[in-house]
């Protein structure tokens, strides 16, 4: 699609959107940039017709209808109603690709296009709708408390030290790392550098950092080699990974049914009165199903790895924490 095709798609879409009255063909003719360069009346329609089709296809509602019963003509609007949308939970890197987009449409280019076909609106006689249009604020979410000082580190050029977890066991080891930068991969982030300690590049899972990221020398003095492919890295490193590993799990009888559909009963046990099941299920990567499993409480009790059963406690400690 051209730039200014998608430009006009955009005028019009903010055009229909904006008002609650039906507007005629001639009538955005006049008013949406764009389609004034039509050299005659069967090429506006032709042009016209064609951005129909494509919002519809886009799935945007485009209805159809008169103000009154004096109106001759059919007129167009999209009902805010069925425009807008619920609460969109997304994942890290998918909030990643929509800000890129939300960046495409807040160029200055459209955004004074837009602007300039909503006084057009007004000046028309149109009546435009005030409630502040949902935007979408091109904002990358996590809570892992690494991200801001290793990002920080990267812009910064400086090394860094911290300690982190391994995939398997509790063991805490500290690591020295020369950082070349920060990315999200199937949902998970990483930090990709030169592992002084090793000698190699080395990618770190941000969840598995323990505690604070630690400063080391004076910034400017790490530089990403050239040629190095952050994603690929991480890509090979995380698909070279076990397909899983086994986790055992308490269950009480007849509850959590989310875990029980994913886990085979290998026995029965007794917590704290508590008739359950000792379930087994394999994750790829039980360290970060804490959040999951505290989710269901007294329900499910982790029995092994320790390191999964140690997050879940940590979760449940910091729920009772913020009740308080």
């Amino acid at each position: 699609m051209s730039v200014a095709r998608a430009e006009r798609l955009v005028n019009l879409v903010l055009c229909l959107l904006s008002t609650r009255q039906y507007l005629s063909a001639e009538r955005i003719r006049g008013i949406v940039p764009g389609y004034g360069e039509a050299p005659s009346d069967e090429a506006f329609f032709r042009t016209f017709e064609r951005d129909k089709t494509e919002l519809r296809e886009l799935g945007i509602p485009l209805e159809v209808g008169r103000n009154s019963m004096f109106d001759t003509v059919d007129g167009y609007r999209i009902a805010r109603r069925d425009y807008e949308l619920g609460e969109i939970d997304l994942e890290p890197d998918e909030a990643a690709a929509v800000a890129l987009a939300v960046r495409l449409w807040d160029s200055p280019e459209l955004t004074g296009a837009a602007h300039g076909a909503l006084l057009k609106l007004r000046a028309a006689g149109v009546e435009v709708h005030q409630a502040p249009h949902a935007v979408v604020e091109p904002k990358v979410g996590t809570s892992e408390p690494a991200f801001g000082p290793l990002l920080a580190a990267v812009q910064a050029g400086q090394a860094v030290q911290f300690d982190y977890r391994r995939p398997s066991g509790a063991d805490v080891h500290t690591r020295t790392l020369e950082p070349w930068g920060v990315v999200s991969w199937r949902g998970r982030w990483y930090v990709v550098g030169n592992d002084r300690d090793r000698g190699a590049p080395r990618c770190f899972r941000l969840s598995r950092v323990v505690g604070d990221v630690r400063k080391v020398g004076r910034a400017g003095q790490v530089r990403r080699p050239d040629g190095v492919n952050l994603m690929t890295f991480v890509s090979t490193f995380d698909s070279g990974q076990s397909p899983g590993q086994p986790v055992r799990l308490w269950v009480a009888k007849g509850r959590a049914a989310g875990v029980r559909r994913r886990a085979r009963v290998v026995g029965a046990q007794e917590i704290d009165g508590t008739a359950g099941d000792v379930v087994e299920l394999d994750l790829a990567y039980p360290d970060s199903a804490g959040k999951w499993l505290a989710g269901y409480g007294p329900d499910v009790v982790v029995l092994a790895p320790d390191v999964l059963r140690k997050a879940v406690r940590e979760r449940l400690l910091g729920v009772a924490e913020e009740a308080k």
